[in-house]
């Protein structure tokens, strides 16, 4: 199953002022797979170096980082000639070769004709404590997992995405056509975006491996902790990531500290919650109490929630067993829409890579995202089952007239009382979906 970054990685190979590219994503989010397919799909040769697998790959690096001399080691490494534009070269786990990664400077600045990509599972992480970092001398992109799109494309249902991804109004699907995505949908929410994951899904349809297949991913990344965290810092990591569903199961999603310990304080596990951040397996969303360009300017970053990664692995930490798939709508609606907010916020950060914020009035309103687009702040309101009510919305449309007003849910597109309704399948449109005059409805 080829990712939709696929083509982004083609632009790259055919662009005139082609950098080294470094790709990031957490851990088995599909970055080497998707490396070996590009370079055995469209090169000559790959030649795939991994740093974690062979730690004496980093001798190579020692002394000259001088491109051509770099090109003759790895080359009699490799055992087989590098040639420029024909040979992808493609360092994997980086972040263990400090030399590598300073490296990519010189072949930045003497040596483009070679095509070089570096990734990294925790290569966030290395990036923020490396100073002498090429900055400016690479490309950068992001790996997440499987956005829903990117499963209907997996599970042989291209054409249907395509009836979605092309429709530019708010006028409901065929009735039909809506129906199955509800329902695949559903699945989606158990199976998350692991490529792992939804491989072992289409190859046996089995959810009880598909949990196994989780849960084992979950158990690499508490080995990452041990392994790769600060000693000090191994526990606090532990207690913000097993807290995430505790957090999101709450009316109020707010993460906060005191339900870490007793006595817990933001600076004590500052360090730890923004290990998260870097390795990619949580995303903070700020809150913003007044909405404004650039939002980021607005933001409190003192007060803000988390969101996991993936939704099947938020499902499999909470240990929801294949039956709530059968129930239908009960899992739209488990743990206070807990899944439905978490999956639309890695819908909008797979699709659009924006930081997340969300908008709150002094308790009395919270609208769950908002998103700066052509100079204005526009809301989107989540409702986990088929409720039209949207009291919060009504009220930042009086406060701040937005020309969009926003919902997802599980109901048809539609427009009812100037409110845009984009089904749940469809969040990750938002905010993007020509508004045409006619839809407005009444």
């Amino acid at each position: 199953m080829k990712r939709d970054l696929y083509a982004r990685l083609l632009s790259w190979k055919s662009s005139p002022r082609r950098k080294p590219l470094v790709l990031q994503g957490a851990r088995q989010v599909g970055k080497t797979w998707l490396l070996k397919a590009f370079g055995n799909s469209e090169y000559d040769h790959l030649a795939s170096f991994n740093f974690d697998e062979d730690p004496g790959l980093d001798d190579l690096f020692q002394g000259s980082l001088e491109p051509s001399t770099l090109i003759e080691r790895l080359s009699a490494y490799d055992n087989e000639r590098i040639k420029p534009g024909a040979t992808l070269i493609v360092l994997d786990e980086i972040q263990e070769s400090p030399g590598a990664l300073n490296s990519l400077k010189y072949f930045c600045e003497k040596a483009g004709q070679y095509h070089v990509i570096a990734a990294g599972s925790l290569l966030g992480i290395k990036l923020t404590r490396t100073k002498p970092f090429p900055v400016g001398k690479v490309n950068f992109l992001h790996l997440y997992p499987m956005t829903f799109f990117e499963f209907l494309t997996a599970v042989g249902k291209l054409n249907l995405r395509r009836v979605v991804e092309e429709h530019t109004s708010f006028t409901p699907l065929l009735r039909p056509f809506h129906d199955e995505l509800i329902d695949l949908l559903r699945i989606y929410y158990y199976t998350g975006g692991m490529p792992e994951v939804v491989s072992s899904y289409l190859a046996t349809r089995d959810f009880s491996i598909v949990r196994d297949t989780q849960k084992e991913i979950l158990q690499s990344y508490a080995l990452d902790f041990s392994k790769h965290a600060p000693s000090s810092d191994v526990m606090k990591i532990s207690q913000i990531w097993e807290s995430i569903p505790t957090h999101l199961s709450r009316e109020n999603k707010k993460f906060t500290f005191s339900t870490l310990s007793k006595n817990a304080r933001a600076r004590a596990y500052e360090n730890a919650l923004q290990w998260l951040v870097d390795a990619g397996l949580i995303y903070k969303s700020y809150n913003v109490s007044i909405p404004g360009v650039p939002l980021e300017g607005y933001a409190e970053h003192h007060i803000f929630k988390l969101f996991m990664l993936d939704t099947g692995l938020l499902g499999a930490m909470l240990d929801l067993t294949p039956k709530t798939i059968v129930e239908g709508n009960k899992l739209f609606t488990h743990f206070k829409g807990a899944f439905v907010e978490n999956y639309v916020a890695q819908e909008l950060r797979a699709r659009h890579e924006r930081q997340l914020y969300y908008w709150t009035s002094r308790g009395r309103a919270e609208i769950d995202f908002i998103v700066a687009k052509d100079e204005e702040v526009l809301p989107l309101e989540v409702k986990s089952g088929m409720v039209k009510r949207s009291k919060s919305l009504g009220e930042y449309g009086k406060r701040y007239k937005p020309s969009l007003l926003s919902r997802t849910s599980q109901s048809n597109f539609s427009t009812s009382r100037g409110i845009c309704n984009y089904p749940l399948y469809a969040a990750s449109l938002f905010p993007d979906t020509v508004f045409l005059e006619g839809d407005r409805g009444s």
